[in-house]
């Protein structure tokens, strides 16, 4: 064990955490060159594609370090986007230090505080690394200064490096051998092994991802999940070298997988812990924190054949992602289907697409919504967060909406453009700071519901890609809350139906009626699509209809045979109304959830 490192690499977004995990994998001669690429434990297209790392993936690094001895290095690499912190928290309860990556051109961001608490709350040791001193814009003096002042941490502790060019990489791998402890337990203690992570395998079934704190497990044991007493027999144990590879056993102090043949997939859970089945732990380890999802959305499949294909996905989807929750929900326009939890924006598309791309589902989302609250007139409280369990009008007596603490560090010349921004999203009580020349940290209070629908993409825009921004919910506070209703043809659809603040109502409403007049195919007749609140129409448009030219065929005569004919084209009309419906598309609903700047 004394040659066992655990470690974690930290930072904000595309400062450089998977360009260094590349740079650790070449050194050490995990991959050679044959099987090297960029990027190379983010293992998903999609990441890829984003550039940035969904999910924390581990991998043990083999070190000869220069004191000659052989140690053992294991990485567990984590992201940087907001939305996925609860994946950086549960690679951090499996290690004992990290590395904090900051840019030497860009400096302390929001997220790199954020983190830096996190790894502080797991009493974790902290080695700060700046990267990107190759750049031309890099400024290491007043990265050391921000260490200093923002961070609170020893700048004399620093390492420098550029994970690009590869400088720096050996006293970065002799800082992780001399400054991160070697993990405590007992390879004699009864077995207590921590699920971190798991992936489902079609021909394995589960593929458990664990770090072991006492005791030893092998291949032929009988294990045991402490959450709901189940057992397995081992049929496989390994380390993380890119691909599982085949070990004898896993000691405490090692991070690895365990195959168990586990195939009912609800019997893992992240968080749990792994015992023998003979000769138990007394108690299970401390899990993770129970995270409290922010956003909700319902998912439907298109086709209602694909409703358990969309069930058992999901299914196996919680297992590679902890923070997704879902229960069942129906919808009278689209059927049955799921509401779910994310934790932010992003975390919804990603869901989405990974559905999508990983188990082949084509499916739609309903209009995202936060938890509200409300007191009604008995006295009673009710948190909403399905806009179809909105409370009759008459029986509230206040409404209740989440506020969050947005910090935000961006270039002083965006502060104007940002500032305003966050007043059109109702944000109140800002305090501004300098940290350092040029740069400057706004806080606001704003609720919840007007930063999830565009202000990320918008904040993005406005400061051309150079802010950052972090945030956390605070509290609940009044407001004047109403549901707002899309009705077409006069009939109610329900999968569109938001709950806004009265002031939003208007404009929201305008919006999804011109989005739906765009995606509604044209009728033999007129198609009223309209936003109400209750029974108050507040915006309306219309799809005008189709006109049969019925008086083509009469050239010359007299007036009245061409009126005679387009007042029987009107009652037929008329009476078409009275029965047609209207179908609308999927790309509709689609379009209704994209705010004005997409």
């Amino acid at each position: 064990m004394d040659n066992i490192r655990n470690f974690s690499i930290i930072a904000h977004i595309d400062h450089g955490k998977s360009t260094l995990a590349d740079r650790l994998i070449q050194f050490t001669g995990v991959s050679n060159e044959r099987t090297f690429k960029d990027q190379i434990l983010d293992n998903m297209d999609i990441e890829r594609e984003r550039g940035i790392t969904i999910k924390s993936q581990a991998v043990a690094l083999p070190y000869r370090a220069l004191d000659g001895k052989e140690y053992t290095l294991n990485l567990i690499d984590t992201p940087g986007h907001v939305d996925f912190s609860y994946e950086v928290s549960r690679s951090l309860a499996s290690c004992e230090g990290v590395l904090l990556l900051i840019d030497a051109a860009q400096g302390v961001q929001a997220q790199t505080l954020a983190n830096l608490y996190l790894a502080m709350e797991h009493s974790l040791e902290v080695i700060p690394v700046i990267n990107k001193i190759d750049l031309p814009s890099a400024d290491v003096e007043r990265v050391l200064e921000q260490i200093d002042a923002e961070l609170g941490l020893d700048p004399d502790t620093h390492l420098k490096c550029s994970a690009k060019e590869g400088t720096g990489i050996e006293e970065i791998l002799e800082a992780i051998v001399e400054r991160i402890p070697p993990p405590k337990g007992s390879t004699e203690a009864p077995l207590a092994a921590l699920i971190f992570d798991a992936q489902y395998d079609s021909y394995r079934g589960t593929v458990i991802h664990c770090r072991v704190f006492d005791g030893t497990v092998k291949s032929g044991d009988i294990i045991r999940f402490m959450y709901n007493n189940s057992t397995y027999k081992v049929e496989e144990v390994g380390h993380f070298l890119l691909l599982r590879q085949k070990r004898e056993s896993l000691s405490a102090g090692e991070v690895g997988y365990i195959i168990a043949g586990v195939k009912t997939v609800s019997d893992v859970r992240t968080g749990d812990t792994i015992t023998l089945n003979e000769r138990p732990c007394s108690v299970p380890l401390p899990g993770f924190k129970e995270i409290k999802p922010v956003v909700f959305a319902s998912i439907y499949p298109i086709a209602s054949d694909d409703y358990e294909d969309l069930a058992s996905s999901l299914e196996k989807y919680t297992l590679n992602d902890a923070s997704f929750v879902y229960q069942k929900d129906s919808s009278v326009a689209l059927g049955q289907g799921f509401r779910c939890g994310f934790l932010g924006l992003l975390h919804l598309e990603i869901v989405q697409e990974r559905l999508e791309r990983e188990y082949d589902l084509s499916i739609i989302l309903s209009v995202p919504s936060v938890r509200f609250r409300f007191t009604l007139r008995d006295g009673s409280l009710i948190e909403v967060d399905n806009p179809a369990h909105y409370p009759d009008p008459s029986s509230i007596q206040e409404s209740e909406e989440p506020y969050i603490r947005a910090a935000m560090m961006l270039p002083e010349r965006y502060l104007g453009a940002v500032m305003k921004l966050c007043m059109d999203k109702r944000g109140v009580n800002s305090t501004l700071n300098y940290p350092a020349p040029g740069r400057a940290e706004l806080t606001y209070e704003m609720p919840l519901a007007e930063v999830i629908y565009d202000f990320y993409d918008r904040f993005k825009s406005v400061t051309q890609g150079y802010g950052s921004f972090d945030y956390d919910l605070i509290d609940y506070r009044l407001s004047n809350l109403v549901l707002l209703d899309i009705l077409v043809n006069g009939e109610k659809v329900d999968a569109l139906s938001q709950i806004v603040h009265r002031e939003r109502a208007r404009a929201r409403g305008l919006q999804a009626c011109e989005r739906l007049k765009e995606e509604i195919p044209r009728q033999m007749f007129k198609i009223a699509i309209q936003a109400a609140i209750g029974g108050e129409i507040i915006a309306r448009t219309t799809v005008n209809a189709f006109r049969k030219d019925v008086i083509a065929k009469c050239y010359g005569g007299d007036i009245s045979r061409k009126r005679k004919l387009l007042e029987k084209q009107k009652k037929g009309k008329k009476r078409m109304k009275m029965i047609g419906s209207v179908s609308i598309p999927q790309s509709a609903f689609l379009a209704v959830l994209k705010s004005d700047g997409d």
